[in-house]
């Protein structure tokens, strides 16, 4: 009775796009952030965001007016967040600046100082020198609440004591999530 795909008009099989399947390995998700959507706030103009990305912990990015830093990352498409990588700012020669306590907040848009402590984070990490090296292993996430990720907001509340906080670079490992491409799809009828 059911002659398959394509027996409706004559046995010719209609081309339908494959469906969306989900990264397979685990990658560097900062490949893929969507820059313009990008931002830090108390950031300094000198050590400034972009610099995380480079590879060269001498650079890396300093708070401005005091310890507290806010770094907001949005992503091209949704993502599976497995987990995150601090690393020391100019491979530890001033540990004081290391960030210690990171609040990481899903999905939330435009979160700024005066709100930020209001709103609960999906999770908090509590940072140590040894974390930050360079050869350490990454941080684990909860796996459940980083599913579905099109942002995540760093807010960096507290560091080892210096005046500034400062981070040598910052690595995001995850997976794509596969999403339905509307463009794939032909107007029938």
């Amino acid at each position: 009775m059911f002659g398959g795909p394509g027996a409706a008009n004559g046995g010719a099989a209609a081309a339908e796009p494959a469906p969306a399947k989900d990264g397979d390995s685990l990658v560097n998700l900062c490949d893929i952030l969507d820059k313009p959507m990008c931002y830090a706030r108390n950031e300094n103009k000198s050590y400034p965001l972009g610099n995380l990305f480079i590879g060269d912990s001498r650079l890396g990015m300093q708070s401005d007016a005091d310890e507290q830093l806010i770094i907001h990352l949005a992503f091209q498409e949704f993502v599976r967040v497995k987990s995150i990588k601090f690393s020391e700012w100019n491979m530890g020669s001033n540990p004081d600046m290391n960030p210690v306590t990171v609040h990481i907040h899903i999905n939330r848009n435009n979160l700024g100082f005066e709100d930020i402590e209001d709103v609960d984070p999906a999770q908090t990490i509590t940072l140590t020198a040894a974390d930050l090296q360079e050869m350490s292993d990454a941080i684990d996430l909860y796996y459940v609440k980083f599913q579905r990720v099109k942002s995540l907001t760093f807010f960096i509340e507290e560091n080892a004591g210096a005046d500034v906080t400062a981070i040598g670079g910052l690595q995001i490992m995850g997976r794509t999530v596969a999403t339905t491409n509307m463009n794939d799809f032909k107007k029938q009828g």
